[in-house]
């Protein structure tokens, strides 16, 4: 039974301004005692107003626990023990049977509001009758008409011709009548049901009208029957049932059709179905129609459990027209935490990556198949790893899938079946009267094998084998304010065997290469003005100094070996080669000095330069199959800069200068302008030479994010807007990519789009390019009915991928609270 405890209010009315209490004129004293002798059923409520009275030794300190936010529901003990407060103009009634308030009538709860001009309150069986003017605000959601009556314990009832207000979708609508058939479960007749607030006198912009609407507050589902859904007053969908989210919970269904436009596979049609098989696994069912090619069968499936999870992505068009073939395509990705299931080992762990499609030109007929099957070279990846004490140990197989384009073949990389590694390092130990050393050891068990044709030319790129290799490595690391030094030896051993005798004769081969490295710096620090800010500056000089003697290499095959570029990265790296093939012959020194601008208040870097370059005391004859000696005694200049001078603006660029040739190698310039959410531009340009003076690449990219025009607020997190404005939102969304030697656009995504605050819509043109002479296009439409559902084409994950810093136009930032609908 709900407990009332409104004496203690009626006395704090006393002194409220009239309006909020008005007693009649039988005396004040009178009227309180009355009202205390009808609302008291029993002398439980009594007890309890002088229990809170009490004070004392005795009583224990109310603690308080510190919270960032109100609970929205309370627990059902807390619910049970939550008092009720009411107050009005007139309270007046029966003890134990009912009590009825007349005039501004308002019944408090935790989690309920009831308003009315009258209100009547039945205690056997906790029903109130309420007339006129009726509001109910429960658990953020509001209710108001001119019946209600309502089962306060179990909130069953019924509510006459009431127009509704929902938290969680910020949906609202009308109805004949709504019965509240409990605390999650909500059924409107007659109703309609929309996001968008209509100026007074008009109609919403979008809104379904059906003959029945339940809203299932606990599966946060809303199910129409006999419904239609009208855009603009004109209706664009009907259906016998549908159902839709009132959150962003997930939920298995119909998803919105999906429809598109390109010139490779005509007019594409997708109906998916998802399946919300249970909150560890889901499924989603994609069947497409291509007017060009046939009918697609796509099917993804997701699990995550507490020591594995995974995705399964396939698809299938038993016949393309355009082809004349069976087109196929499977992703497999998983990652299981083992533990200490695998004998001898602890935290093992497994994971497989597999990747397979039915053809050479998968990935120019199906660019958006995903990320995985449009790239031209696919990873098929198993291993598992584990620890013996210290020693990491992880054994895999890595094998590739090559499609090859006549027009730009690839070579491809060797299968590695298997590969063993291990290793084993320890931190800051002491050796002898030396402290603070670092040493490891690794070493890796490589079978490499080739589906490429040997030939005379190519002997030592196609030649299947094994290669055992070792790491030996010991370094010291003394770091202070303001320097540090690292000298470092490394000691690599390699050991092949080859399934065919190489051009010299022999079957294996065999390398020592030792490594010596004195990595050293300078840290100075001063306050400096700059344009009237306060900051800190630094300069910080920095040598490293590498001396590998050389090694024959030259009738080694190369596995896995090549260039790295030369940036400020792996300047500061003793080989100039990735993988473990070749070991570059190097006795060099790099310097360089590197100055940054910093905020002392916020550690916020303002600003950042650097400079760099490598001194060769001798030629670099380790080179790569075909590459010929390095005999430069210096190396190209690296420069860098970058500046966040004010958070609205953001620059980078890196450049690489020839200085014998007197111009620039590489050069990146970028920079973006972001000052507020749905307003950025970003550009960059990229120069690139492979040698001489003209450019092997030479692109400008831009991107954009920026609103047209303002009419009303169309932040879907701002919808609320004021009744009776009109307009919305006009953005331009995009990025280009274009070529300056070919004068002409690589890839291009481009649209508008239009936020109305219950609704945006969407068209936007993507262009990828396919080849040197061919492209694929495809036009994107797509009309959003925010809190409900989006009918078209889906371009969103395209300009997420595309358009640096890009939002989506409804982002919900904070999920809502009761609270923010409090009075």
């Amino acid at each position: 039974m709900t407990r009332f405890a409104p004496a203690r209010r009626v006395k704090l009315a006393t002194h409220s301004p009239p309006q909020r209490l008005h007693l009649r004129r039988q005396g004040l004293a009178v009227c309180v005692a009355a009202a205390l002798a009808v609302l008291l059923t029993d002398g439980t409520w009594a007890q309890g107003v002088a229990d809170a009275g009490t004070s004392g030794p005795n009583v224990p300190p109310l603690a308080l626990r510190p919270s960032a936010l109100l609970a929205d529901r309370l627990t059902p003990d807390a619910q049970a023990a939550a008092p009720s407060f009411v107050w009005g103009d007139a309270i007046s009634g029966k003890t134990g049977e009912r009590t009825v308030i007349d005039g501004h009538a308002e019944l408090r709860r935790h989690d309920t509001i009831l308003r009315a001009d009258k209100l009547e309150l039945t205690h056997q069986t906790n029903e109130a009758t309420a007339t006129g003017n009726v509001s109910v605000l429960r658990n953020g959601n509001r209710f108001t008409g001119p019946d209600l009556k309502l089962n306060l314990e179990t909130y069953e009832g019924f509510f006459t011709t009431p127009h509704y207000e929902l938290m969680q979708s910020n949906g609202r609508g009308d109805a004949t009548r709504v019965d509240f058939k409990g605390e999650n479960l909500t059924v409107a007749h007659n109703a309609t049901y929309t996001t968008c607030l209509a100026p007074l006198g008009m109609m919403p912009d979008w809104w379904i009208k059906a003959t029945g609407l339940e809203l299932d507050h606990a599966a946060d589902t809303g199910r129409a029957t006999s419904g239609a859904l009208y855009f603009k007053g004109v209706p664009i969908l009907a259906a016998p049932y549908v159902s839709f989210p009132l959150s962003d919970k997930r939920k298995s269904g119909l998803l919105p059709p999906a429809i598109n436009l390109t010139n490779l596979s005509g007019l594409e049609l997708t109906t998916p179905y998802y399946w919300n098989i249970a909150p560890e696994f889901d499924a989603t069912l994609s069947p497409t129609l291509m007017t060009k090619r046939g009918i697609n069968l796509n099917g993804e499936f997701r699990y995550l459990q507490p020591t594995f999870q995974g995705e399964v992505n396939a698809s299938v068009m038993p016949h393309d027209r355009l082809r004349g073939m069976q087109r196929w395509g499977h992703t497999v990705q998983h990652q299981h935490v083992l533990g200490d299931a695998l004998p001898g080992f602890t935290g093992s762990g497994l994971r497989f990556n597999l990747n397979r499609v039915s053809d050479n030109d998968y990935w120019r007929d199906f660019p958006r198949s995903g990320a995985t099957l449009t790239q031209r070279l696919l990873p098929n990846e198993t291993a598992v790893s584990g620890r013996i004490g210290a020693v990491a140990v992880t054994a895999g197989v890595y094998t590739w899938q090559t499609l090859q384009d006549a027009a730009a073949p690839i070579v491809a990389p060797y299968d590695r079946q298997p590969q063993i590694d291990v290793s084993w390092g320890q931190l800051n130990q002491r050796v002898g009267a030396l402290d603070g050393l670092d040493y490891s050891l690794t070493g890796q068990l490589t079978r490499f094998t080739t589906r490429r044709t040997p030939s005379v030319t190519s002997a030592l790129a196609d030649l299947n084998g094994n290669r055992l290799l070792g790491i030996a490595q010991i370094s010291r690391h003394w770091q202070a304010p303001g320097w540090f030094i690292k000298p470092k030896a490394q000691l690599h051993v390699s050991q092949y065997t080859f399934d065919q005798a190489l051009f010299t004769g022999v079957r294996s081969a065999s390398r020592v290469v030792p490594t010596v490295s004195l990595d050293s710096g300078l840290v100075f620090e001063r306050d400096a003005t700059v344009l009237g800010r306060g900051l800190l500056q630094t300069l910080e000089p920095r040598a490293f100094y590498v001396r590998t003697p050389y090694r024959d290499q030259n009738s080694l095959p190369n596995y896995d070996s090549a260039a790295k570029d030369f940036n400020v990265g792996s300047a500061w790296t003793e080989n100039v080669f990735g993988g473990n093939d070749r070991i570059s012959d190097t006795h060099a020194l790099t310097v360089g000095v590197g100055s940054r601008l910093i905020d002392p208040a916020t550690g916020v870097e303002a600003a950042r330069f650097s400079l760099a370059q490598r001194f060769r005391f001798a030629d670099q004859n380790v080179v790569l199959p075909g590459g010929t000696a390095v005999t430069d005694r210096l190396s190209d200049v690296l420069l860098g800069a970058a500046l966040n001078w004010d958070p609205k603006w953001a620059f980078e660029s890196s450049v690489q200068f020839n200085p014998k040739q007197g111009h620039s190698q590489r050069t990146t310039l970028g920079g973006r302008y972001h000052p507020q959410p749905f307003h950025v531009l970003s550009a960059a340009y990229r120069l690139q030479r492979a040698g001489g003076l003209l450019p092997s690449s030479e692109q400008v990219d831009v991107g954009w994010q920026w609103p047209l025009s303002i009419g009303r607020t169309g932040s879907y997190a701002q919808s609320a807007a004021v009744p009776g404005s009109c307009g919305g939102n006009w953005y331009t969304v995009g990025r280009v990519n274009y070529s300056v030697p070919d004068s002409k656009v690589v890839d291009l995504v481009a649209g508008f789009e239009y936020d109305a605050g219950c609704w945006i819509g969407r068209v936007v043109l993507e262009r990828l390019q396919r080849s040197a002479a061919s492209s694929s296009q495809r036009v994107m439409f797509q009309l959003e009915f925010t809190g409900f559902t989006r009918i078209g084409s889906n371009p969103l994950q395209t300009l997420k991928n595309n358009v640096p810093k890009y939002m989506t136009l409804n982002e919900q930032v904070q999920t809502p609270s009761r609270f923010g609908r409090y009075e």
